[in-house]
């Protein structure tokens, strides 16, 4: 896959990019994160590895700033069941007891596609395990929305937030699609 537009954009931004990660750096990644990284982020981040201020420093997997991204989900998912009274219907009925709630929400949530940090609140789902995924911003599970159809046009939209042309046919994942989608009731179109 070829990321020069990117690296570009990176060089544009300020952004030091690091040489690649290697196959073993990459496998301690993805061990961190307890999943294969798609495809297409493998590429990503093989090519370059961007440094800095909200970018995951995946050459220590350990750090304290990937854990916090790692429990963002979770921690989201946690004060909004709380102070948003947020339960997707898929889990069904929610428990009464807060307590529960949450009991339930993080056994449930630890089943669900893993969220791999990309930079800031931005994560790109790892199932399926293609290229193509959308980037996933998360600032709150009701705060979750598309920002970008797979990381190319992702990165082009954080580069330019006013694009203004629609994201198009979005790739469905398991459940953090209807987290986005049935909570604002967004309409998407299809996959092609």
């Amino acid at each position: 896959m070829d990321w020069s537009a990117e690296h570009a954009l990176f060089r544009n931004w300020g952004v030091e990019l690091a040489p690649g990660l290697t196959t073993a750096e990459l496998a301690r990644a993805e061990e961190r994160v307890g999943c294969r990284f798609p495809p297409d982020l493998r590429s990503f981040l093989q090519t370059g590895l961007p440094t800095g201020r909200g970018w995951p420093d995946w050459r220590n997997p350990e750090s304290e700033y990937i854990a916090y991204r790692l429990a963002w989900p979770e921690q989201q998912m946690l004060f909004d069941i709380e102070r948003n009274k947020w339960w997707p219907p898929v889990w069904g009925p929610r428990p009464p007891a807060l307590a529960e709630a949450f009991a339930v929400g993080c056994e449930r949530l630890r089943s669900e596609p893993k969220l791999i940090p990309v930079f800031g609140h931005r994560f790109l789902p790892a199932e399926p395990d293609e290229a193509g995924n959308p980037v996933i911003s998360m600032y709150q599970m009701v705060d979750s929305v598309y920002y970008g159809r797979d990381l190319h046009t992702y990165f082009a939209r954080e580069n330019d937030p006013f694009i203004r042309e629609p994201l198009g046919a979005v790739r469905k994942i398991r459940f953090w699609s209807s987290v986005i989608e049935e909570w604002y009731n967004v309409r998407v179109p299809p996959p092609v």
